[in-house]
């Protein structure tokens, strides 16, 4: 009779301590996600006249459900409609560079409850077929939003295609540009590398980038090259220049987005007038990817693909030397003109 008892006490104790771990876990993940149900501070400047109130995060994360089930098709504009939802055209635009970390910078910036992103490069203002088709067409493109969020997208393809800044600047003259760049050389092989990739899956030979940094019959560096061509980030930071004043530019650190991409990231939130959501906690280091990864919350994660962090093929010594010393000038004179001075040799 007494084991019994004790047989039927250790049982009920189980029960009991199943719940505990489950009740704790719970407020676990509660108040992991209220961290991040804190209302939004007004933003000035931005939001308007209207929606001055804190707007609260609980309704953004719903929104963000909302509108994947929308995409699915699970849910009916009018329910939308309903929810106060729209396409807003984007009021900052990623621009460059491509190789920069583009992808990895939205992706981050989409961490603030305030920032909605359109998931695929557009390509509006750098393709003449799709600029044809008008402004209109370029909204329906955007992520649906809350009036009081922010659109971004990114096309790394614009900064250096000539038609485009006077392009944007006739949709919004005051638009923020943000323009994320890496050491050049190092951008001109990350560059090549992508295309190297590419060419390897279709069976394709391809120069080695040598070849096609450095011209063979002068032995000097080919500015031909696209890769290289793209890194004289100068030259194409001028042209904007002819439409936009600097204080609407944003220079976004790489390389220092890749090892410590928090200070990086305040410094986006500062200059896009949002409040500071992104922590420390919406970071962390992936051993195995070797970069840092997002965390939404307790339950979502996330790492950017893994076509992204290639390993680069070795590079002769002696030309990314010879690359860095051609370089030099023009970074000099994009710290002078941006006013940030980056840790380039």
């Amino acid at each position: 009779m007494l084991f019994k008892q004790q047989v039927w006490l250790r049982q009920k104790l189980l029960v009991l301590g199943s719940l505990a771990v489950g009740s704790l876990l719970y407020l676990v993940a509660r108040v992991g996600s209220l961290d991040r149900l804190q209302p939004i501070c007004p933003i000035e400047g931005r939001f308007g006249a209207r929606g001055q109130a804190d707007f609260p995060l609980r309704a953004l994360q719903f929104k963000r459900g909302l509108l994947h089930e929308f995409r699915k098709g699970n849910v009916s504009k009018e329910q939308v409609r309903l929810h106060d939802l729209v396409q807003q055209l984007p009021k900052a635009i990623i621009i460059g560079v491509r190789k920069g970390g583009t992808r990895a910078l939205l992706e981050m910036l989409n961490l603030h409850p305030a920032v909605v992103k359109a998931s695929q490069e557009i390509h509006f203002f750098d393709n003449d077929e799709n600029y044809a088709k008008g402004i209109e067409w370029y909204r329906k493109k955007m992520p649906f939003s809350y009036p009081q969020q922010i659109t971004i997208e990114k096309s790394p393809a614009y900064f250096i295609t000539e038609e485009v800044p006077e392009r944007i600047y006739k949709m919004n003259s005051s638009i923020k540009l943000l323009i994320i760049v890496r050491e050049p050389t190092t951008r001109a092989i990350s560059d090549y590398t992508q295309v190297l990739e590419g060419k390897e899956r279709k069976n394709k030979t391809y120069y080695k980038f040598e070849k096609l940094a450095i011209d063979p019959n002068t032995c000097e560096v080919n500015t031909k090259y696209k890769a290289v061509r793209t890194s004289i980030y100068t030259k194409h930071l001028e042209r904007w220049l002819k439409y936009f004043p600097i204080e609407q530019f944003h220079i976004v650190d790489g390389d220092r987005l890749i090892t410590e991409p928090l200070p990086e990231l305040q410094l986006v939130e500062k200059f896009l007038n949002l409040p500071p959501r992104i922590s420390q906690y919406n970071l962390y280091f992936n051993v195995t990817r070797g970069f840092y990864c997002l965390r939404f919350n307790v339950i979502f994660n996330k790492c950017l693909a893994g076509s992204k962090g290639r390993i680069h093929p070795e590079v002769d010594p002696s030309v990314i030397t010879k690359l860095r010393k051609f370089f030099h000038p023009f970074n000099q004179k994009f710290y002078q003109i941006t006013g940030r001075t980056l840790n380039w040799p």
